[in-house]
């Protein structure tokens, strides 16, 4: 029989972080490294934990340089050849770590799925291994047993997927990371919030309700890093941005869409943004200052000092062009 479950489920849109009393008297005070122990592959990361996301027009060579040089993660898309990948790793070795694999469909429930995650984990025991998209805590702890260290939290959220519009499934994004978070710390495993951040305060908000890293994918696109065709129309410039399980996407690398599914990405253009520092700067600047709003001195402090307050409206809409 249907089921609704009546317990409100939210989005970032639906809250603000409360203020707290703070010591700190500056931002640059602030630490936003984490150092983190994976439960399956022992090894260990320490970085400032915000990911490029696995998307051609996100995850290239050109964006891994750049964030590279503020200790950030860039996930690599799998579509550059084994030629383009040896010569990356002979000029940038210092961008490379090979110790991570991941493991990304659109639906983490499959029980193939699972398997394939139990597979890889005997075929690299000691690799960290990423793996999703998932939204409920079950399918991150049947995971995290399944060999996974780091769960892919995110069905539907991002800017380019239309999978709630093409399925009707999916999970508000920051009950999502609260419950899943839940779950993975419970069997020291870890959660990566992977969609529905539009600013920086997004994702301050992601790593207050738990997540351990955060992958960015609309925030990141429209760069000069960023893949995408570049456009120029009327005086202005704009790159071509879009989802993986996009018409766009299968027809570049699969010859178009099959006969048996539905696309469930769209294509976008982002005006052009210009060099990515500026604004994985402003992304740094403004989790910095939620830090110092909450009296979290270093980021892993940032989820237990967080309180999160329910709202209607989060900013003053008249001036609705920010630019």
């Amino acid at each position: 029989m249907p089921h609704i479950d009546n317990d409100v489920k939210l989005d970032f849109k639906d809250v603000l972080l409360r203020p707290k009393r703070s010591t700190l008297k500056s931002r640059s005070e602030v630490d936003l490294t984490r150092s983190f122990s994976f439960r399956n592959s022992k090894q260990v990361y320490t970085g400032i934990p915000i990911i490029a996301a696995n998307m051609d027009t996100v995850g290239t060579f050109e964006m891994a340089k750049v964030l590279c040089k503020f200790s950030l993660f860039t996930a690599v898309h799998k579509h550059y050849s084994l030629e383009q990948w040896k010569e990356f790793a002979t000029q940038n070795s210092a961008c490379l770590e090979v110790k991570y694999i991941c493991l990304d469909v659109a639906n983490g429930y499959s029980e193939h799925f699972v398997e394939c995650v139990k597979d890889v984990r005997k075929r690299f025991p000691q690799h960290t291994i990423m793996a999703g998209n998932v939204v409920t805590g079950e399918m991150v702890e049947e995971l995290i047993l399944s060999g996974a260290d780091i769960i892919k939290v995110g069905i539907g959220p991002g800017s380019v997927c239309t999978t709630r519009k093409k399925t009707g499934v999916g999970y508000p994004q920051l009950s999502a990371v609260m419950e899943c978070a839940d779950a993975a710390h419970g069997l020291k495993g870890h959660i990566i919030s992977d969609g529905g951040c539009s600013c920086p305060g997004d994702v301050a908000k992601a790593f207050g309700a738990g997540a351990d890293f955060v992958m960015l994918g609309g925030m990141l696109a429209g760069h000069s890093e960023s893949g995408g065709e570049l456009i120029e129309r009327d005086g202005k410039k704009y790159k071509l941005f879009y989802g993986m399980s996009s018409e766009m996407a299968m027809k570049k690398y699969a010859g178009g869409v099959a006969e048996y599914r539905a696309s469930e990405g769209k294509t976008v253009e982002v005006p052009f943004k210009g060099d990515v520092e500026h604004t994985i700067r402003d992304i740094l600047g403004g989790i910095r200052s939620t830090c110092t709003y909450v009296g979290a001195a270093k980021l892993k402090e940032l989820s237990r000092r967080t309180t999160f307050i329910r709202v209607t409206q989060q900013v003053n809409p008249i001036f609705s062009d920010d630019k």
